[in-house]
């Protein structure tokens, strides 16, 4: 079993910063892959970043690439998201996710259903 706590969610204008934390626990957090995915009202969850194991690579969809930077602390057992430049479209609730693969492709990590354990959600709005 694994559990995950996001926190960090918030109201912000456009172009300002928010940072997103997952806090893990359960099974070694090292040693699995990470992901962020987020869903706006009406629509669809979303893929937006990922992150192997310790040393692993990193992953982006394109609509937040260069802005979206996905990081972790294994000491912590804590997985972030740091945002920048945030835009409107970017209002929705984000989840952290758990998957046993710790060195898949970046099309493995895009998929839902590669993740068995998932946060609550925290919320972010981005106001015009």
């Amino acid at each position: 079993q694994v559990q995950l706590v996001e926190s960090g969610g918030g109201l912000v204008q456009a172009g300002d910063s928010l940072t997103l934390f997952c806090a893990a626990s359960g099974r070694t957090f090292s040693s699995y892959g990470m992901g962020w995915f987020r869903q706006a009202p009406g629509k669809e969850r979303e893929f937006v970043a990922a992150k192997g194991m310790s040393g692993g690579s990193t992953y982006y969809a394109d609509s937040v690439k260069g802005r979206f930077t996905i990081s972790r602390d294994n000491a912590k057992n804590t997985v972030y998201l740091q945002m920048n430049s945030l835009k409107p479209e970017d209002t929705a609730v984000y989840y952290c996710a758990w998957s046993r693969c710790g060195s898949c492709s970046g099309s493995y990590y895009s998929r839902s259903r590669e993740y068995d354990y998932w946060g609550q959600g925290t919320q972010v709005t981005v106001s015009s």
